[in-house]
């Protein structure tokens, strides 16, 4: 296994000719620690966990993803626009390449994950979703149609604070991911992505209720989150699949 390449602001690689095109905006991230051997099991073959100081990590990121594009066409009219919440995990393959391992993507429109299930094989799901301005909070809810499980959810209410300056190290391992493993074909593919350097800001997390992340296959979050963020987004290029490689070490 190669030595994992370092967590960089921006990305490292161009994606030169864009198999998408699309906006991340109004994003909260949350994030609790965990133990590694918690998410090893829910990886795709030929990834290990990626950990900060020995440790793993969670995430429950809220968001809405907007003017979906193909290629380089114009963005697809309402079926390119909607909230989308997802579980991830952190990933490294036996090239050295850091990533994000989905375990969940609620999505507010049907196409979309009907294409992301059979076309990616990104676990998406059909879910009744709102993203909105109350005052000096962002609020988010979730309730998850199909496939199951049927009543998964989450709620939740930030309150955006100063811009970060210079993130800490553990911000940009959580933020700065420029590429995502998923199982496609029977093996694993590595999907990379390149969007300017993320705006961050400090959040308050004022209400964070779900069952997202133990309907994800793992422990339900023990304790309050150790990084809560927002950003007001970025346009994203994400490129085509390339094969990742088969072995990785401890």
């Amino acid at each position: 296994m190669h030595k994992p390449e370092p967590v960089t602001p921006d990305a490292p690689h161009a994606v030169r000719f864009p198999l998408l095109t699309q906006q991340w905006l109004d994003l909260t991230f949350v994030h609790w620690a965990f133990e590694p051997d918690a998410v090893a099991r829910l990886l795709p073959r030929g990834t290990v966990p990626d950990t900060h100081d020995g440790v793993a990590y969670v995430g429950l990121i809220a968001f809405r993803m907007h003017r979906v594009g193909w290629l380089r066409l114009p963005a697809v009219p309402y079926l390119g626009s909607f909230p989308e919440t997802n579980v991830r995990l952190y990933s490294v393959d036996g090239r050295g390449r850091r990533g994000v391992v989905f375990r969940s993507l609620d999505a507010a429109r049907l196409v979309p994950v009907v294409l992301g299930r059979l076309g990616f094989g990104l676990p998406y799901v059909w879910s009744r979703m709102a993203v909105r301005r109350a005052g000096d909070t962002v609020v988010y809810t979730s309730s998850r149609r199909r496939p199951g499980p049927r009543g998964a959810y989450s709620r939740l209410t930030v309150r955006p604070g100063a811009r970060v300056g210079e993130p800490s190290a553990l911000e940009h391992f959580l933020t700065a991911r420029w590429g995502l493993h998923t199982t496609f074909f029977g093996g694993t593919a590595y999907l990379p992505n390149e969007h300017p350097r993320w705006p961050l800001h400090r959040a308050e997390l004022v209400r964070c209720e779900e069952n997202l992340v133990a309907a994800a296959g793992l422990p339900a979050p023990a304790g309050d989150p150790v990084s809560v963020l927002y950003s007001p987004g970025v346009p994203v290029r994400l490129g085509r699949p390339r094969r990742a490689s088969s072995t990785a070490g401890p």
